[in-house]
């Protein structure tokens, strides 16, 4: 084994993926994941879904930066919560659209950890990084398989920030410079590793809701 690749193995960010390895594949094989990216589904499912993610971004916007936070936790070039918002009102708005218990439970999740910087930096994680990279997946997926517009999907548009290669280099180096001792980073894996849960909890509602209706 190389010595570079020994290092590579050693960083935060590369622990902090193998450790959630298991439940961000079982959060992203939900049914209403699968059926959604291959086509089964339609845009008012997504724009079901979107109203799932404004709340819980707006929580985690609302949080002020810190003594000690990694550098990306104050980049508003990251903010989603007024591109979620635009791509709703393109989609048809929020009129009629529930938030779920599930959501609400991420939410108060979000909340009730802000003041800890390495468990409020694992939700950070889970959503924005996803944002920056798997997003880019669905964007062309409700485009292939829905018709959505760029208009529906500005949600996973990062090129004001920088793009997705550049914004995850940087990500992924400021999180591994953080001086976190074990502690610390068994805190942030933990509450990573709850943060996929609970994403998970929201696709689980998401697909009983498009079950129930199927069904009726």
């Amino acid at each position: 084994m190389h010595a570079d690749q020994t290092d590579a193995e050693s960083t935060l960010s590369t622990r902090l993926r193998a450790a959630t390895a298991t439940v961000h594949e079982e959060a992203e094989h939900r049914g209403f994941v699968t059926a959604l990216m291959s086509g089964e589904l339609g845009l008012d499912d997504y724009r079901l879904y979107l109203a799932q993610l404004e709340p819980v971004y707006r929580a985690m916007e609302s949080r002020m930066p810190q003594t000690g936070d990694p550098a990306f936790l104050s980049d508003r070039n990251l903010d989603r919560s007024d591109a979620i918002r635009a791509d709703l009102e393109a989609l048809g708005g929020t009129a009629g659209v529930p938030v779920l218990p599930a959501t609400e439970a991420y939410v108060a999740r979000v909340l009730a950890v802000r003041d800890d910087a390495p468990a409020f930096t694992a939700h950070h994680y889970t959503r924005y990084l996803g944002d920056i990279s798997g997003g880019q997946v669905i964007a062309t997926m409700l485009k292939r398989h829905y018709g959505a517009g760029d208009e529906h999907v500005s949600f996973y548009d990062f090129a004001s920030a920088g793009g997705p290669v550049p914004i995850r280099r940087a990500y992924r180096a400021a999180l591994d410079g953080m001086p976190w001792g074990a502690e610390e980073e068994s805190r942030l894996v933990e509450e990573a590793r709850l943060a996929f849960q609970l994403n998970a909890g929201i696709f689980d509602a998401l697909w009983a809701i498009t079950q129930a209706r199927d069904a009726a």
